[in-house]
């Protein structure tokens, strides 16, 4: 009677406290109320429980339709996230939690709208004074559009206003206009267009969404009472100057362009300013000129002509007497010719050799181009300018240099402490290299220096290189390798006469000396965590990489950080570990063991063929376990109060022709380090009923060798305790069986 009363009061304790967290069960929704969403935005619906350990959610439109959405459930909430949002997540949107037996379901309205861009203000032409125009005001990508109003004004008032009312069978976003027409005044000047959109998102909604967009009206009057003045005269001479000033009124203020009439009636533009100065005035620049003032409404044109008489004239030639020419640059020999109508330009060299160079004459121009500048053009030339019946002639020297480029240090390999590297100090494509001076230094020590003196017989550009090999040290880290190039030709005067390159020194040491360092052990129990801390030594500071050795002998990458850690450690976890210090001239590797030990569990303790089995049938008990580390299996069977320990192979235990006293209970214990665990099951032998009077000679050896059997286990026992008072594993004293 008292063991019922315990059942019926444990069970009406139970009764009640589901009643009670059943009471507790509720949903809840963030937002709580609905939520207005602009297209292209992103939202999030969160659904929670309280009073229920492990809720069931799931979400759904009220209509049923595709959630266009991704949910995220973790323990008591569920998250709904719509990114980006779009007209397909316009719904009543329902969260259901399903608790053991309860069901409860919370909804929240989502409302959709797109109104992203600021209107737009177009115009069908520019505003001038008289004329017409229309004004169209754009509202973009809008939605719900029946709930969009257009105003649009002119400075303080309102010229149009307009509603869409009109319902749309299917939901998109529309672009929605309001055009206007008007005739632009002289008040209208420094007035704005404002294009104003309001979009009411909510009927009851008191702060609508609004958009404007401004436009400052610009007005415009055409060009007139266009006037030129010029100064000094209209009247010149040959290689004077002449500057000629236009001016134009309109709205806006017009633009100035100048133009010389051509025999053909064409213009030839000139000029885009106001004033239009020519200077060294020739005979040909003789003519009409044409001044025109153009806004974009009009234009307005005035005429000036100009006389210019013949003059005596003089020649120079430039950039002087002599150049010092770079090859492979551009050189221009100008001659120019001042007092003189109509000159007649030639050029040669003062040996009569090809030019090698292009001739360009124009007006009192006369340019020859060397371009680019060859050896071939290392001459005297000379200009030979006539007029009339004169004759004038200027000469230019043209004397030649290579010396483009700063030196460039090139090393025959990364810098290693101790590993020979052989420096080279090449000065590309110099001339003339006779003098050229290379020096190699080492911080402030010079390492060596060479001057090229041997003749030059033939023009050319080469390449000079100096070479030297050492051996570097980690002291040379931080020095400055200095190629030094001198050109010292104190006759032509050119910049550079020296360059140089720099290389700051950085040498580097292969890693090496890496350690492993295992906190707290590299055995350990599963569950627990292990902190793996790597180091190596070199120069640059070698980068760690932890990898795992696979089965396969691959390396599986890890972690780059020098302490790779590992939490709630699993059997699984448990290999071989690799650290790897890497840097660009080395690596150095470094293994450990990692052994993770678990407590034995999923023990199989089974009978062969069968748990029922008859008389004289042979049966085979079998227990395993696949932990690591291996687990130690003893198997036994219940005796009276107490069990004796089998002798088994591998965990199995044979029976030759059972016998009924060998029913029972066999039971398998297996354990490690860690911890224990253990199986039972039970054996039935059933007797056979044909040979009731049978007695087998096998049983009767069974039963005289048991006589034997059982003094010899007891010796066993007695030793095996015997040798765990001294220190060793007792295979009985740790299963404490009873014999």
């Amino acid at each position: 009677m008292p063991r019922k009363m315990v059942v019926i009061f444990g069970a009406s304790n139970v009764l009640w406290m589901v009643f009670a967290v059943s009471q507790a069960f509720k949903i809840d929704i963030f937002p709580e109320s609905k939520i207005i969403a602009q297209i292209g935005d992103s939202i999030s619906l969160t659904c929670s429980t309280t009073g229920c350990e492990s809720p069931s959610f799931s979400w759904r439109t009220q209509i049923d339709s595709p959630l266009n959405g991704k949910v995220r459930n973790e323990g008591t909430k569920s998250t709904l996230t719509m990114d980006p949002v779009s007209l397909g997540n316009e719904h009543y949107y329902l969260c259901t939690v399903i608790c053991e037996s309860q069901k409860l379901e919370k909804g929240i309205p989502v409302e959709i709208y797109s109104f992203s861009k600021d209107p737009e203000i177009h115009l069908s032409g520019p505003l001038e004074v008289g004329k017409p125009v229309t004004v169209t005001c754009l509202v973009p990508d809008v939605y719900p559009f029946e709930r969009l109003e257009i105003e649009l004004l002119k400075g303080n008032r309102s010229l149009k206003t307009q509603n869409f009312l009109e319902v749309s069978e299917m939901k998109s976003q529309e672009t929605k206009s309001l055009e206007v027409t008007f005739t632009p005044i002289d008040e209208d000047i420094g007035k704005a267009l404002v294009c104003q959109a309001t979009l009411h998102i909510n009927e009851i909604d008191s702060q609508p969404q609004v958009r404007e967009t401004t436009k400052k009206l610009q007005v415009y009057i055409s060009p007139k009472d266009t006037v030129i003045s010029v100064n000094p005269s209209t009247s010149l001479q040959e290689g004077d100057s002449v500057t000629m000033t236009c001016t134009s009124e309109g709205l806006p203020a017009p633009q100035i362009f100048w133009s010389k009439k051509l025999d053909s009636g064409n213009l030839q533009l000139l000029s885009e300013n106001a004033t239009l100065t020519l200077i060294a005035m020739r005979m040909e620049d003789s003519g009409i000129y044409v001044c025109e003032g153009v806004n974009p409404v009009g234009k307005d044109r005035k005429e000036v002509k100009l006389i210019v008489q013949e003059k005596m004239f003089t020649v120079e030639i430039s950039p002087g007497s002599e150049i010092a020419a770079q090859i492979g640059d551009s050189v221009v020999l100008t001659c120019d010719v001042t007092g003189c109508e109509s000159p007649s330009f030639s050029w040669r060299t003062q040996i009569d050799s090809p030019l090698n160079g292009k001739v360009r004459s124009e007006g009192s121009k006369s340019t020859l181009t060397l371009s680019p500048v060859r050896f071939e053009n290392e001459h005297f030339y000379l200009c030979t300018v006539t007029c009339g019946h004169k004759k004038l002639e200027k000469g230019i020297h043209v004397e030649l240099y290579s010396f483009l480029r700063d030196p460039e240090i090139e090393m025959s390999g990364l810098l290693v402490s101790g590993n020979p590297v052989t420096v080279s100090c090449k000065v590309p494509d110099v001339y003339p290299f006779d003098r050229l001076e290379i020096e190699l230094l080492k911080g402030e020590s010079i390492m060596k220096n060479k001057i090229f003196l041997e003749d030059v017989s033939k023009k050319s550009l080469e390449t000079k290189s100096l070479e030297m090999t050492f051996i570097p040290t980690t002291e040379d880290t931080g020095k400055v390798l200095v190629c030094l190039a001198k050109l010292p030709i104190d006759e032509m005067e050119f910049e550079p006469k020296q360059r140089q390159s720099t290389q700051i020194l950085y040498v580097n040491v292969a890693p090496g000396d890496t350690t492993i360092s295992v906190s707290p052990s590299s055995i350990l129990e599963e569950g627990r965590s292990v902190n793996m801390t790597c180091s190596s030594d070199g120069l640059p500071a070698p980068k760690i990489l932890w990898s795992r050795l696979l089965s396969n002998g691959d390396l599986q990458p890890l972690s780059e950080n020098t302490t790779l850690t590992l939490t709630s450690t699993k059997m699984e976890d448990s290999g071989i570990y690799v650290c790897e210090g890497i840097n660009q001239v080395g690596i150095s590797r470094k293994e450990v063991e990692l052994i993770i030990q678990v407590a034995p569990k999923d023990i199989r303790l089974t009978a062969f063929p069968s748990e029922s089995v008859k008389e004289g049938d042979t049966v085979i008990i079998s227990c395993t376990c696949g932990n690591v580390p291996q687990t130690l299996i003893i198997l036994k069977k219940k005796a009276g109060s107490g069990y004796i320990v089998l002798k088994s192979t591998d965990g199995a235990y044979t029976i030759h022709r059972a016998q009924l006293e060998d029913a029972g209970v066999y039971e398998c214990e297996s354990k490690n380090e860690v911890g224990l665990q253990l199986r039972s099951i039970t054996l039935d032998v059933k007797g056979r009923e044909s040979n009731k009077h049978y007695f087998s000679p096998e049983l009767l050896v069974l039963y005289c060798a048991s006589s034997l059997i059982i003094p010899a286990i007891g010796m066993i026992i007695y030793f095996a305790r015997k040798a765990n008072m001294k220190g060793s594993y007792s295979l009985v004293e740790a299963q404490k069986s009873k014999v």
